[in-house]
């Protein structure tokens, strides 16, 4: 199989994690296998590809201490996005920080959005901004009206997971996708490429993500999109692989220009890989 890109190229979507490990009450999966660093870094260099970024799995909670030790583990090759809770302490941000860590994540399929005009949010979304890092939120299309206003008006960078999770039934004609496609003249929103099997059943989830990806593109440019394999595709490894989450690439992006933007250029800027990129 060919290379996905020469040069630098980043992963912005992935996880790992081992069976045995303490599990947040509040999960909706719990894995029967392990994802380790060993076998990510080497799906990385099968596919070519010089960077990855470790998203905390929802069923983990806010230990980020597997992840962190990954980051530790590679830190010129990794950076990480953590959950946290909102009283989590200055120097707990800031450990996290010099682990690799560069941004927090809001998983909220399943789970109201928090109360982000309360004092402690605000005051966590502040020492985020004041970090550099940006806040992913993994919520349905219809729900991102509920959350991108508080976190826009908090001065947030924004980072959209998987297509911003479009209605099955209706893909790109949700309202909450049209809604996300307006979203472009804040120039603080960002979207993943990713996971398109979270929102369309294969085969159709190539010519579907494609039909997304173009309008993502047009609305975005390259400059604010990203692509994440979401290994080890948790749930849905039945549908999925590392191969084909690199062919769906392929299929809907193929501008040489736009691919070395959305693969190298911007996550390579926004996951502060600052010095690597070749």
């Amino acid at each position: 199989m060919p290379p996905l890109a020469t040069g630098a190229a980043v992963d912005t979507h992935a996880h790992v994690f081992r069976q045995g490990l303490t599990l947040a009450n509040t999960r909706r999966h719990t894995p029967d296998y392990d994802a380790t660093l060993a076998d990510y870094l080497s799906l990385l260099d099968t596919h070519g590809l010089s960077h990855g970024v470790l998203v905390q799995p929802s069923f983990l909670g806010t230990d980020n201490s597997f992840m962190v030790d990954a980051l530790r583990a590679s830190p010129h090759r990794l950076r990480g996005v953590a959950v946290v809770a909102p009283e989590i302490t200055d120097a707990e941000l800031q450990a996290l920080a010099d682990a690799g860590v560069v941004g927090i994540r809001l998983n909220l399929m399943g789970l109201p959005v928090p109360a982000l005009q309360t004092p402690v949010w605000q005051a966590l979304l502040a020492r985020v901004n004041a970090l550099g890092w940006h806040v992913e939120v993994h919520l349905q299309a219809a729900r991102l009206p509920e959350i991108l206003p508080a976190l826009l008006a908090s001065g947030c960078r924004i980072v959209v997971d998987h297509f911003g999770r479009p209605d099955p039934a209706l893909g790109v004609s949700d309202p909450g996708f049209q809604y996300l496609l307006r979203q472009t003249d804040s120039g603080r929103v960002w979207v993943k490429l990713s996971a398109p099997y979270r929102n369309w059943q294969p085969p159709a989830c190539s010519a579907s993500g494609r039909l997304a990806a173009l309008q993502l593109l047009d609305a975005y440019s390259a400059d604010r999109l990203m692509w994440g394999s979401d290994w080890p595709h948790t749930e849905h490894r039945h549908l999925a692989s590392y191969p084909a989450a690199t062919q769906w690439l392929d299929d809907w992006i193929d501008d040489p220009a736009q691919r070395r933007i959305l693969l190298a250029d911007t996550p390579l800027r926004l996951f502060q890989f600052q010095g690597d990129k070749t």
